[in-house]
């Protein structure tokens, strides 16, 4: 396994958890509950963005530029 599959990998799996977190946050029956989920996500999310960004460094996670027309068409 090279570097470019650990980081496709833990970028999968950090955005799993993301969505658990976020699943998690929105059923929260108490507000201490809720505000745990809520520390989770953020905290994951930060992991998350910091993935991409290094992917994205080495171009391994590319990523195209919306046209004004594409831009246009979904508003």
């Amino acid at each position: 396994m090279d570097d470019r599959q650990i980081m496709e990998n833990l970028l999968l799996t950090v955005k799993g958890a993301c969505d658990l977190y976020l699943h998690g946050t929105i059923e929260s029956p108490t507000p201490a509950v809720h505000q745990a989920f809520t520390c989770a996500l953020n905290d994951t999310l930060t992991v998350q963005d910091a993935v991409y960004k290094q992917m994205a460094a080495k171009g391994w996670y590319p990523s195209e530029k919306a046209t004004k027309q594409q831009i246009s068409h979904c508003a």
